[in-house]
């Protein structure tokens, strides 16, 4: 090897260090990432709360309704309601009709709109790192302080699920995604704020799905969290 090409390999050497440097970090903020939300959801277990989702149209709250929950002998989670809005006497004739039809559509949107956050929240371990094996997580620093992992693609082809953690404890602070139903061009959006217990377990204390394009918001709120004797 003469010494031109010893400087070429040389230089080449130097380029790829923070490169791995760089992955080697990623790939160990994940696995923490992944240990944090285990450890958050099986202490989870031990504990009820009380949930309360609220359901906005045109800016107007159009349904409240909460319920008890806590996790079944086979890790999937029961709910009790506990109390809901009484329902608004539909007109009749053919204004009833219309005004009932808009009101299933909405509800068939809403219902799945309540179930596209479920498959966002809480972050699946496992799709974590099918994102990371693919290569497309990224870290970016917010101004407000933490580090934010991306992982695009997460659920559906264009998505993101941005996941922004303390660095020094990797809790995590909250959590955005971008999203749709059924649609590309009708984007839905998720913005997640965390709470912390007094063991130091982290939940998820309020869901805000905003859907522009039908002038609707489901905010799903935590609290109340009880330990199981």
């Amino acid at each position: 090897m003469n010494f031109r090409t010893a400087l070429a390999v040389a230089a080449t050497v130097a380029l790829m260090l923070p490169v791995a440097a760089q992955a080697q970090g990623m790939d160990a903020k994940v696995e923490s990432l992944k240990a944090s939300l285990a450890a958050s959801q099986a202490a989870l277990r031990h504990y009820s709360w009380v949930e309360t989702t609220t359901v906005t149209y045109n800016g107007e709250v159009k349904a409240v309704k909460q319920a008890s929950v806590s996790y079944g002998p086979d890790g999937t989670l029961q709910k009790v309601p506990l109390a809901a809005t009484p329902q608004a006497q539909a007109p009749g004739g053919l204004r009833g009709r219309i005004v009932a039809e808009k009101k299933a559509e909405m509800t068939d949107y809403m219902q799945s709109a309540v179930a596209l956050v479920k498959t966002y929240v809480p972050p699946v371990p496992a799709k974590l790192a099918a994102v990371k094996a693919a290569g497309k997580v990224d870290i970016t620093m917010p101004p407000g302080g933490g580090a934010t992992l991306n992982f695009p693609g997460y659920e559906k082809p264009g998505d993101n699920l941005a996941i922004t953690v303390d660095p020094a404890t990797n809790r995590i602070l909250g959590i955005n995604v971008a999203t749709y139903l059924d649609d590309p061009s009708q984007p839905v959006t998720l913005a997640v704020q965390m709470g912390q217990l007094a063991d130091g377990t982290t939940y998820t204390a309020t869901t805000t799905l905003n859907a522009p394009a039908k002038n609707l918001s489901v905010t799903v709120a935590n609290a109340n969290y009880q330990k199981l004797h």
